[in-house]
């Protein structure tokens, strides 16, 4: 057949597409809207990796840590600036003080001019929270007044919290870490880590899986109408069309369907991207400029989608034989065989084999075999489940109307409800594999702190000058604060610190109360005025030499200057046995009570207060957050936990949540559009049943039936074939093979909910259906 008559017979399927009158454009139009919903989450998925790289860069160019570098001279372009961050009912606010030295100095990414003393510029978000009712206390913490908005390009999402403040006298306090002195703003050497295997790894398992489920669906969009497609051919039979012919103008239909798709699915992600704007997923945002699909990546997709409908459509057909008195598929179709589906999955499976045992020390995963092996064997699943629900539906015996209305039916058209099965077949294989794989892996990624949380949830510095006791007190009268344990900490030496050889042994040693210091030593008695030698301490070994009484010990100046403080270990130093602090450690060292310590000494320790709070103030970590601001603009109370996540691990973790959602979403709407397709073409069977009287009830059971033998097929295949990826991805990493249940029966219920509830939103069509009147024909 030469390209003219192929474009001449497509043409033609084009124009009877949209020339069928009602029933033709209602056909189209829910093929469109299928295929429209599946291209909306395609150029979404191009879009990600620019909405990313934009993150990123704007996340660089605003850096402002020096990393303890040497800071420039003082000059007419150069600024101060400290890191203020806070946290405020678990969202992270992104704070800074800022503070030009010159008129030169370039002001911060996204902000016009500096805001001056007193003044803050805050990003949209942070604006619209601090005039909520609930913010009463993060107005108290930024008693700034609002001069001005961060623009676009100073944040890296519209729902981020961040504001600039202005201040004065930051040059004194320039430590290279959390106050630095700057020229500009900006990373100019990022430094480039090696990529981790198994995390690239889990990008490719992520990407291949949620966007699998999408193609499956967009395949069974187009097949939308099948049944009435086929028998209006017959009457292109009958005036003269041959069967190939035949078949070109059927995929000139479906063409017809996708290119509307196409337009739909581009107006579906415009009003999607602008949405995202809006919302917040897990923690994340974006603006909708950033959402701009790669143009090679959504060039592909506008030819990758009608070219997949011309396909689908003539490997559709060819089982199907067209006569011109009508169609030849309600004879009994012959059995599919098994051989050529399993071998789907067995490939897959091969190309995935060489790579087991491989883990995180023998280089990268061959990105094109992981793949290609993940989508062979997700292709298995639904390529099997049409071979599985109709071995099954033949061999299902009596029961009752509906099971048999239900039964019948799938028997006579097995392949409609495994097509509307796929695509949650495919996410729920997927998912479950994903689920093994974090599972597996998250002990990788998770390490624990060792801090012991039952005894404390926040820690903060006192600054210097600042009297560790009278501080104590302050937070311990606070809101919701139910205990204080307040130490200071510094070193001790054989020899002064500012020497050039410095002292050969040192230790540590810790002042407190005779209460704190039961925190981390087993003390016989204790009263002011006492000292204790530590014992039995993880990575101490000088202290037993120091502790002789009677030599002299030198304080540890803070800073890289200071008087050299010393202190004569006393005749009756006693011996203590140490025990796990709040920290996790057994510290060694030295342990003093406030009258041991030299007034001299006050100042070259540091104090440390370890809270405990009241779980029943829900604001109590807050209050403490507030209390430590008035302190020190500066400080920021860290929150303890037992464990803590690698950011790369956890932010592939939610991008999977994040599409996991955007997926479910899709294959509800698919399901919903071809459980319509479905009962409308069914009307008449409906209206013919309910005419002879037939109940309701009965047919809307036999509906439910219908839905709930092939999902529960199709759930049974993907989770034999979500085992077994999931099992090779694992010994793949070098981790043991173990199923986390709970997860897995999850997933499933996931797949489940979506189709139950398509299900019940189609109950109210198919109650309209049921009536008499629907025999009625013009």
């Amino acid at each position: 057949m030469s390209p003219a008559g192929w474009g001449r017979d497509l043409r033609l399927g084009l124009r009877f597409a949209f020339s069928g009158g009602r029933e033709g454009w209602l056909r189209v139009t829910l093929t469109a809207v299928g295929v429209g919903l599946g291209v909306a989450l395609l150029l979404l998925s191009t879009a990600l990796p620019n909405a990313l790289s934009v993150r990123d860069h704007r996340e660089r160019d605003r850096s402002d840590y020096t990393y303890s570098q040497t800071p420039p001279p003082r000059g007419d372009d150069t600024f101060v600036i400290a890191d203020t961050n806070t946290t405020f009912h678990d969202k992270d606010v992104r704070g800074r003080l800022v503070e030009p030295e010159g008129p030169k100095a370039p002001p911060p990414p996204g902000v016009d001019t500096y805001p001056a003393r007193g003044e803050m510029v805050v990003s949209p978000a942070l604006e619209e929270l601090l005039r909520s009712d609930d913010a009463a206390l993060l107005r108290q913490r930024l008693p700034y007044k609002v001069v001005g908005t961060i623009h676009e390009s100073g944040l890296i999402g519209s729902h981020e919290l961040a504001y600039y403040a202005g201040a004065s006298g930051l040059a004194d306090r320039i430590d290279g870490s959390q106050v630095a002195r700057l020229k500009e703003y900006g990373s100019p050497n990022p430094v480039a880590e090696r990529a981790d295997p198994v995390l690239v790894l889990l990008n490719l398992v992520v990407i291949v899986v949620l966007l699998m489920p999408v193609a499956v669906f967009i395949a069974a969009a187009v097949r939308v109408g099948g049944e009435r497609r086929d028998r209006r051919l017959a009457a292109l039979r009958l005036v003269g069309s041959d069967s190939a012919m035949t078949r070109r103008i059927a995929a000139g239909e479906a063409l017809a369907g996708a290119l509307l798709g196409l337009v739909l699915g581009a107006g579906f992600f415009w009003v999607g991207r602008e949405v995202a704007g809006s919302v917040e997923v897990m923690g994340v945002s974006v603006f909708p400029s950033y959402l701009n699909p790669s143009p090679l990546l959504a060039a592909l997709v506008a030819v990758a989608v009608p070219a997949a409908a011309v396909l689908v459509t003539l490997l559709a057909l060819r089982g199907v034989v067209i006569e011109p008195l009508g169609v030849v598929r309600t004879a009994k179709p012959a059995r599919r065989r098994l051989w050529w589906r399993l071998l789907l999955p067995v490939a897959g499976l091969g190309m995935l084999a060489p790579m087991i045992g491989k883990g995180r020390g023998d280089g990268e995963f061959n990105q094109y075999l992981v793949t290609a092996g993940v989508l062979l064997l997700l292709v298995g699943v639904t390529a099997l489940l049409p071979w599985l629900v109709e071995t099954v539906v033949a061999r299902l015996g009596s029961g009752g109307v509906a099971w048999q209305l239900a039964v019948r039916r799938l028997q006579l058209s097995s392949g409609t409800a495994a097509r509307m099965v796929n695509g949650i077949a495919v996410a729920v294989a997927g998912a479950i594999a994903l689920q093994m794989l974090f599972a597996g892996v998250d002990a990788d990624y998770t390490k624990s702190t060792g801090k012991d949380v039952q005894r404390a949830q926040m820690q903060l510095s006192v600054p210097d000058g600042r009297s560790l006791a009278t501080e104590s007190a302050r937070f311990t009268a606070t809101k919701g604060v139910r205990r204080v344990i307040a130490l200071s900490e510094g070193s001790l030496g054989d020899a002064a610190w500012g020497t050039d050889s410095g002292p050969a042994k040192s230790t540590q040693v810790t002042v407190g109360s005779c209460a704190a210091l039961r925190e981390v030593a087993a003390l016989p008695t204790c009263r002011d005025g006492d000292a204790f030698a530590l014992h039995g301490a993880e990575y101490d070994t000088d202290t037993a030499t120091l502790a002789t009484p009677g030599r002299v010990l030198h304080f540890s100046p803070r800073g890289d200057e200071g008087p050299d403080v010393t202190w004569t270990v006393p005749a009756g130093v006693r011996r203590a046995e140490t025990v796990v602090d709040p920290t996790g450690m057994r510290r060694g060292g030295f342990l003093l009570t406030p009258s041991a310590l030299p007034a001299k000494a006050a100042a070259q320790v540091s104090g440390q207060l370890y809270l405990s709070l009241d779980p029943t103030v829900p604001e109590a970590a807050e209050y403490v957050r507030n209390v430590a601001v008035s302190m020190d603009p500066l400080q920021n109370p860290s929150v303890w936990s037992a464990t803590e996540r690698s950011r790369g691990y956890d932010s592939i973790r939610t991008g999977l949540l994040v599409g996991a959602v955007c997926v479910l979403a899709l294959i509800g709407a698919s399901l919903l559009v071809s459980q319509l397709e479905q009962l409308r073409e069914r009307r008449k069977l409906l209206s013919s049943l309910v005419a002879f009287g037939t109940r309701r009830r009965t047919l809307s059971l036999s509906v439910l039936w219908q839905t709930a033998i092939p999902v529960t097929l199709g759930l049974l295949l993907s989770l034999a074939v979500g085992l077994a990826l999931g099992a090779v991805l694992l010994r793949m990493t070098g981790t043991g093979v173990t199923v986390d249940w709970t997860s897995v029966l999850s997933m499933s219920g996931a797949g489940a909910g979506v189709v139950l509830a398509v299900t019940l939103l189609s109950l109210p069509p198919l109650l309209r259906l049921m009536r008499p009147d629907g025999l009625r024909t013009e």
